[in-house]
């Protein structure tokens, strides 16, 4: 992998480990509206896809109770799951580093971008980053309405253009060297949509073996790790 000159990472599972505030906002909202809660492995594989596809996907919610789902899971995870939050070890040391590197450096999550920009102020790591984006605050928009974005290779798209936009003529930290960095298969499938290699993190979400399976370039253990196959292994 050359040396990476823009580097664009998921949030959830990635920078932050949620510790429980995304898993337990959902099974607080199903159990307000008397639905079953599914296993934990269920609960965990929500974690990264859009919330309104994964409450779909992964419990017995009918469409038409996904609005009401959100809205009490984003009151409660308002007051409570965000504070449950925390960045992984070695996290902002890295970010740190890199920015002072040269590095250019987005954030590609699922999250809806006001919220992720909170996520990340929270723990002092917002202004690590030169390019923010999420998907669109209202998680009830369907396909076709205006500001919709479909998914994470959408978001990675807008992520990209974003980073485009600050890059000067003949600048050497344009996005022509970007690099994606996150836990899920979706991470590594819209990376690829976006013509990026994917760099798979060990500490996040996917269950053994999907992101290799998925044709992450490399999985790594450690933000040490990280930094090495980046090509800022000195930092």
């Amino acid at each position: 992998m050359t040396l990476a000159s823009a580097v664009l990472f998921d949030l959830d599972g990635t920078l932050i480990d949620p510790a429980g505030g995304i898993t337990g906002g959902i099974e607080h909202a199903l159990r307000v509206m008397n639905l079953p809660v599914p296993p934990d492995e269920e609960l965990a594989a929500m974690i990264g896809p859009k919330l309104a596809d994964a409450l779909l996907a992964h419990t017995e919610a009918t469409p038409d109770q996904v609005p009401e789902l959100i809205d009490v899971y984003r009151t409660w995870y308002h007051h409570t799951g965000i504070g449950l939050s925390r960045p992984y070890p070695g996290i902002a040391g890295l970010l740190a580093r890199l920015r002072a590197a040269g590095v250019r450096l987005a954030v590609a999550t699922q999250k809806p971008e006001p919220l992720a920009r909170t996520v990340l102020a929270r723990h002092g790591l917002d202004t690590a980053f030169d390019v923010i984006r999420g998907s669109h605050p209202d998680e009830t928009l369907m396909p076709g309405d205006p500001g919709y974005r479909s998914g994470k290779a959408t978001i990675i798209a807008a992520a990209l253009a974003g980073l485009q936009d600050l890059a000067r003529p003949a600048d050497d930290n344009s996005p022509s060297s970007a690099v994606m960095v996150g836990d899920r298969d979706q991470d590594v499938r819209g990376a690829h949509a976006n013509g990026l290699d994917c760099i798979g993190v060990a500490w996040g979400f996917a269950p053994d073996g999907e992101l290799a399976a998925e044709g992450a370039a490399v999985v790594v253990h450690s933000t040490t790790e990280l930094a090495q196959v980046l090509g800022h292994g000195d930092l």
